[in-house]
């Protein structure tokens, strides 16, 4: 059911890469309305000074610094936090606004022991992290139906899982030995200036990180069913990723053409999901919440082939919460977001 009147929005932590790409969003959304946008580091500061690009849609807003009173009431609260802020933040407003959508991952591991290990803290809120909905649409959208906590699923788990959940559903692969490549563009890295996501570290080169340990790991387990070797990579482009999976097939009778129809019909009535033979590039999904999907089954080495391209910073985030607070709302899918992507 369409609100009466636009919903009324804060992003705390705007003045990141995804809190920006949520203003971009939310900017030609016809159901919601930013009146709340913090970024703590940049509190004071115009929003179309650091990025220019807002200009004409945010003329005066300027970042506030975060406040939980000033957040209270509203409708829906993005937060592009780190993870163990969003942590502070989330028990603060939760139950005092409509719906959190937490684009960390606070609350994305249903397992509150995986968090020292993996994320290097300890999860000290087991009943919100029960109570927190898994943000993927196309795998959980029942559940995001009046949603009041959604963990927005990390960027290479959206294309990872996407690839691959459809597969292991059907029974068609393996879960036991699956293998995850994947690069991202450097904005995944976030604002932070860091020695590896500087101009000269980044360009002309293609470099591995996060080996045998990497943080989407045991998300990408989560919301497959698989046990996963998950390698990152880091492309010299600014936005997108493309994950290529590897997984034995446990069906007999595989091909190519079986493979592509049961993730067609997965997909069939998905609006941000295309599913074809051309291998996907992620330069077609530049700024849309689209995912492209194909694959292949090999008989010389019995192996499937899945690749997924998404925007890492759209529907691998920011354009994935909007699509998830969509949902929780009842409103249309598809407000405030595009699957046509630019190009050149």
């Amino acid at each position: 059911m369409t609100p009466a009147k636009p919903l009324k929005v804060g992003i705390v932590g705007a003045s990141g890469y995804t809190g920006a790409e949520l203003l971009r969003l939310l900017a030609g959304h016809p159901e919601m309305e930013v009146v709340y946008a913090t970024g703590d580091s940049q509190a004071g500061t115009l929003a179309s000074s650091l990025y220019p690009s807002l200009a004409v849609a945010y003329p005066n807003l300027v970042f506030a610094e975060y406040e939980a009173e000033s957040a209270e009431g509203l409708d829906v609260v993005f937060l592009g936090l780190p993870h163990e802020a969003s942590l502070v933040v989330a028990s603060q407003l939760f139950g005092k606004v409509g719906c959190i959508v937490d684009l960390s991952a606070a609350y994305r591991l249903k397992d509150a022991s995986l968090y020292p290990q993996w994320y290097g803290f300890t999860h000290d809120q087991p009943d919100l992290l029960d109570k927190a909905i898994y943000g993927l649409p196309e795998l959980y959208r029942s559940e995001l139906v009046g949603a009041k906590l959604i963990a927005t699923p990390g960027c290479y788990v959206t294309a990872a899982s996407l690839a691959l959940a459809p597969l292991v559903q059907s029974g068609l692969i393996a879960t036991d030995d699956v293998i995850v490549d994947a690069a991202s563009g450097v904005s995944g890295a976030g604002r932070t200036l860091k020695q590896g996501s500087l101009f000269c570290s980044v360009d002309e080169d293609f470099s591995a990180y996060g080996l045998l340990d990497h943080r989407h790991t045991p998300e990408i387990e989560q919301v497959t069913g698989a046990t996963v070797l998950f390698t990152p990579h880091l492309a010299p482009m600014n936005r997108g990723i493309l994950a290529t999976c590897y997984a034995k097939p446990a069906a007999e009778g595989l091909t190519t053409a079986r493979v592509l129809a049961e993730l067609a019909r997965y997909y069939k009535d998905e609006p941000f999901v295309s599913v074809r033979m051309t291998p996907p590039s992620t330069k077609a999904t530049l700024g849309t919440n689209a995912s492209h999907i194909s694959a292949r089954y090999d008989q010389r080495t019995n192996r499937v082939i899945v690749l997924c391209a998404i925007d890492n910073l759209c529907k691998g985030a920011s354009g994935g919460a909007v699509q998830a607070a969509n949902v929780a709302f009842g409103i249309n899918e598809t407000a405030g977001l595009t699957a046509v992507g630019m190009y050149p």
